[in-house]
């Protein structure tokens, strides 16, 4: 292939977007890694929500570098709704909109053995040992991975199965898995009924790739449970960040992309999307990335940030007093089979219809799952989503004020 072809084309990393700066700031250190793999080709990020560069920000830059053909992978450890319907929206509103423009969408990082091997890196680094010449085994050890925590059922399972892959691989006494999102146990209920095992040394390794206020959230947890239990030696592992084998795990989907093996096998996240969508399977929620002017850097929570924040708030009419930070523009509504009448005493109303979204949790009422969270600043898409009788039975926890950061509840 000559020159002139290869620089037609170009590569974009989609993430989802966060509210911590540092998080935004992490995403950058893939492309740039990435970029030292493919020299020769542009490559840009951008994404969904909350962050700037935005999705078309990043591909209106590859456009005006001349490329004509787009390998996008997304940034995201497993498929879940933004890798299988959000993303995707976006890069064919745009290829839409841009004739000649080729944008092919590869898979998501999933459970490749790269991926695995840097999770256990950082495990290994945590406890003090080399990953190059590792103990036997860590029988005296409990393991306690925390994925994201999902509405899908495929995604959370995936974590799971790292969970098992990583426990047999590593040689722990015991190993369990549990979640900071939308599904149970918890991280305040997991790790608290896991310490009745009795375990002295307990590893805390969440499966991130970045940092953010999840990851703040568990890693400030897991100090105060370690005050109050002083017997139990508690180690934090890092999360993935720009770890060298993370790196070959993106490169590897580039190059499944450039190898044309997307096009054989298992139905890809574009087609897969495209089906659903066509049957009416779809409920395609727009983000920033779909609407906003390309040329607009204002979707983080600097100084700047703030004010365009309650600009655009008060165009629209919206009361945004939850410190959510995003800016949504509420034009739809969920349907989640129970009214959305509940108006709580901590200041905000709950109109669900703003961009940012989350599917249906059909256990949202668990005992151990999100409800164990609210008081936390959980996301007003979750708690539109439960009924008035566990928020009856909340009251407490909602009372003092979800907009702020608390500790897990039991």
């Amino acid at each position: 292939m000559s020159n002139t072809e290869q620089a037609k084309k170009g590569i974009m990393i989609c993430g989802h977007g966060s509210r911590d700066k540092d998080a935004e700031r992490e995403f950058g250190l893939v492309a740039k890694g990435l970029k030292e793999r493919f020299p020769e080709l542009p490559v840009e990020y951008g994404f969904l929500e909350f962050s700037a560069p935005n999705i078309h920000m990043g591909l209106n830059s590859l456009l005006s570098q001349g490329v004509e053909e787009i390998y996008a992978v997304p940034g995201m450890l497993f498929a879940a709704t933004h890798a299988k319907n959000d993303i995707p929206s976006v890069l064919t509103t745009y290829e839409e909109k841009n004739a000649g423009l080729h944008i092919t969408y590869g898979r998501e990082l999933g459970l490749q053995d790269d991926m695995i091997e840097a999770f256990q890196a950082r495990i290994y680094e945590s406890l003090g040992l080399d990953p190059n010449n590792p103990p036997e085994n860590l029988y005296d050890t409990l393991l306690v991975v925390v994925g994201r925590g999902t509405s899908d059922t495929g995604a959370n399972a995936e974590a799971a199965k790292l969970t098992r892959i990583v426990n047999e691989n590593m040689g722990f006494g015991w190993a369990d898995t549990v979640y900071s999102g939308v599904t149970y146990p918890s991280v305040g209920v997991g790790l608290e009924n896991l310490m009745k095992l009795g375990y002295k040394r307990i590893v805390v390794a969440p499966y991130f790739l970045f940092t953010g206020r999840l990851i703040k959230r568990i890693q400030g947890y897991v100090e105060k449970v370690a005050k109050e239990n002083p017997e139990i030696e508690f180690i934090q592992t890092p999360y993935l960040s720009d770890h060298p084998r993370v790196i070959d795990a993106f490169q590897n989907r580039v190059e499944e992309i450039m190898q044309g093996e997307l096009q054989t096998g298992e139905e890809t996240l574009m087609n897969s999307f495209k089906r659903r969508l066509a049957a009416g399977e779809v409920d395609v929620h727009h983000h920033h990335a779909e609407f906003v002017d390309p040329q607009d850097d204002t979707q983080g929570l600097s100084v700047s940030d703030k004010e365009h924040e309650h600009e655009h708030a008060h165009e629209h009419g919206h009361d945004h007093s939850h410190g959510h930070g995003h800016s949504h523009d509420h034009g739809h509504s969920h349907e989640h089979g129970h009214t959305h009448d509940h108006s709580h005493s901590h200041g905000h109303s709950h109109d669900h219809g703003h961009g940012h979204s989350h599917g249906v949790y059909k256990h949202i009422g668990h005992p151990m799952g999100p409800r164990t969270m609210i008081g936390e600043g959980i996301c007003c898409c979750f708690m539109g989503q439960f009924t008035d009788e566990i928020l009856a039975e909340e009251k407490d926890k909602i009372d003092n004020d979800c907009t702020k950061t608390a500790f897990a509840h039991k």
